[in-house]
């Protein structure tokens, strides 16, 4: 079940979204201007721009990347071989996922559910996940101040076409993982000394001081 949080903050964006108007484009890119209102915002072989300040309900691709401006709002994002960034207090009241490609969420920006990729590095910079960060080959850094509510899963590989190297998974200074950081196969785990993490499973944490941890 959704936590209520959850469901309020999709009650106070899903009326204005849904009220909006669906963008959907092939062999394009996608913009919602600043400031504006859109439901579902979709591209095959383009990127989706929502600019700053913009309502969106879902913004979605195929071959391209989602970039969410400072101070915008979505329900969710999903990408197939793109990146997605979040710009300065930009909010997602749902899951954000990619199956190819990198997660950037900027200072402020705030994600009320998961945020998964298969590959690409998960970045959070003075940033909140209400959910857990989920991936199969992509590093994850939780950076300096930033917080994750329900743990981290490094899944086991299946198939080809995977990296042999271990995820590098770094939680940063005064950063906080909450929950279980689960780790089904080989992993380097540097934790800051400064951070609070929850139970480990799977893999053994090196702690460093400092901004970053040595290379």
């Amino acid at each position: 079940m959704r936590p209520v949080s959850h469901m309020l903050a999709l009650a106070l964006l899903l009326p204005l979204a849904v009220a909006a108007q669906d963008i959907s484009k092939v062999n394009g890119s996608v913009t919602v201007d600043a400031g504006q209102h859109a439901g579902a915002v979709h591209s095959v072989n383009g990127s989706v721009n929502i600019g700053d300040g913009a309502t969106v309900q879902e913004a979605s691709t195929v071959n391209g990347s989602v970039h969410l401006g400072n101070k915008a709002q979505a329900a969710s994002l999903h990408t197939v071989n793109g990146g997605e960034t979040l710009g300065e207090s930009a909010q997602v009241h749902g899951e954000v996922t990619s199956t190819n490609g990198g997660i950037t969420l900027q200072p402020g920006a705030e994600v009320t559910g998961n945020v998964a990729n298969v590959n690409g590095t998960i970045r959070l910079d003075h940033a909140h996940v209400g959910g857990g960060l989920e991936t199969t080959s992509g590093d994850i850094n939780v950076g300096e101040g930033s917080r994750v509510d329900a743990g981290i899963v490094v899944n086991e590989q299946h198939g080809w076409g995977f990296s042999s190297r271990p995820p590098r998974v770094v939680i940063g200074p005064h950063a906080v993982v909450r929950g279980t950081l689960d780790f089904r196969r080989e992993v380097v785990l540097q934790v800051s000394d400064s951070a609070q993490i929850g139970p480990v499973k799977g893999a053994t944490p090196t702690r460093f001081s400092g901004a970053q941890p040595l290379e």
